[in-house]
């Protein structure tokens, strides 16, 4: 107890440390903590100090005027290719311009390639890099590798995920050709066993055996989710002959079952997503499906889903919550992660929202013109800036032969 007084003083000399980074003025939302308005946000080394009005930024070694953006959460995408898989992207190549600072690979290696995946993708990337584990040993690979029902093992995939419950947050299912549910029944097996969450991808043609209701009324558990769900090949949330949203659809989502949007190279189509929005059955998380194909002509990263969901009516603030907590709770990693909360992660993204026209493409290259456009300007990882597009950090230049040392 004698040296309490002492630990006192020190602990009194840290809090008086000037912040490492003060983004001032912005429009600050922040669902997880119910913020929405003009505020700064301040960070010392990787974690966000303060989230206040009028913070003192004096002494502060980098302040940003941020004055006119919105300031959110740092983004996470729930499905998304970074390895094990042909059309995979390396993350800190397309989701630190995007203000996405949480990707979650869905599916790419399973548990017989997860370690060659971790060593070369997710050690090395700036990018967190999570996974759900596919439920095939070799991982997404082709048809004749994903088919292969033997090399779908529930006990080897969940002594993998709890191995690596860091980096592996639940086991997907994919492009499973065969007919019957012999992949989807190892994945939830594998949940089950691993005490984790499943996400679904099949085609529920008339030759597979399945049919939605089947799946998401007696399959699926609570927490499990079904991706592309404006896509009606693996799921018909919308019934094609009435427009109706599905009756079972309703009940799946009552019962815990999520719905992700999973927009991709094929599953975000406008006939679909129009109906189930306009008759409110929104995705409960919003995700890209990025990869080689869907990041060029469907342009499906994060900001442009979020503006087509504003396109078909959803709010900023409400599309936000379902890029930042909602996958955060999803896959077990808030309050860590998906929020602003003092003395959580300092993952921020920095957002200007456009007025003007803009073109927005569906999965099947359909347009459909906004006059709203979302544009991620600056990404804060970790506490350090990695992605400033309108050099809000930079010095201007005056004259030849005069610099500012940038750190």
């Amino acid at each position: 107890m004698k040296y309490f007084p002492t630990f006192l003083f020190f602990a009194g000399l840290l809090s008086a440390q000037p912040y490492d980074l003060v983004l001032k003025g912005g429009h600050v939302i922040d669902p997880a903590n119910s913020i929405d308005g003009v505020m700064d946000v301040a960070v010392t080394g990787d974690r966000i100090a303060r989230v206040a009005a009028g913070i003192d930024a004096a002494g502060a070694r980098k302040v940003l005027d941020v004055k006119g953006y919105y300031v959110t959460p740092g983004l996470i995408d729930l499905h998304a290719h970074e390895c094990g898989y042909s059309g995979s992207i390396f993350p800190d190549d397309s989701a630190l311009l995007a203000g996405t600072t949480t990707i979650v690979d869905a599916g790419g290696p399973g548990w017989r390639s997860f370690d060659d995946c971790k060593a070369r993708v997710i050690d090395k990337a700036q990018t967190r890099v999570l996974v759900f584990l596919n439920i095939v040993g070799h991982g997404m690979l082709g048809p004749k590798i994903e088919d292969n029902v033997e090399d779908m093992d529930p006990q080897k995939t969940a002594a993998k995920i709890k191995e690596n419950r860091d980096i592996i947050v639940g086991i997907k299912t994919a492009h499973f050709g065969r007919p019957g549910w012999a992949a989807i029944k190892n994945a939830i097996e594998a949940g089950r066993l691993a005490d984790a969450p499943v996400m679904i991808d099949d085609k529920i043609f008339s030759n597979t055996g399945r049919t939605s209701r089947e799946k998401l009324l007696d399959i699926m558990r609570p927490g499990d989710i079904q991706t592309h769900m404006f896509n009606d090949r693996q799921v018909e949330i919308v019934d094609r002959f009435t427009g109706k949203v599905q009756p079972y659809a309703v009940e799946a989502r009552k019962r815990g079952v999520l719905f992700d949007l999973g927009h991709g190279a094929g599953s975000f189509l406008w006939p679909v997503a129009s109906k189930a929005m306009a008759q409110g059955f929104p995705p409960d998380t919003i995700s890209t499906d990025l990869h080689a194909n869907s990041i060029m002509l469907p342009e499906s990263d994060m900001p442009n889903c979020i503006s087509k969901m504003m396109l078909l009516g959803m709010t900023l603030q409400d599309a936000i919550a379902r890029s930042t907590v909602n996958p955060a709770k999803v896959i077990k990693r808030f309050p860590e992660l998906g929020t602003l909360g003092e003395g959580r992660v300092a993952d921020i993204a920095v957002f200007e929202l456009r007025e003007g026209v803009f073109a927005f493409k569906d999965a099947w290259h359909k347009k459909r013109l906004g006059s709203r456009k979302l544009e991620c300007v600056l990404t804060v990882r970790g506490g350090k800036v990695a992605h400033d597009a309108n050099g809000l950090g930079y010095p201007e230049w005056t004259s030849a032969g005069e610099y500012e040392v940038i750190e």
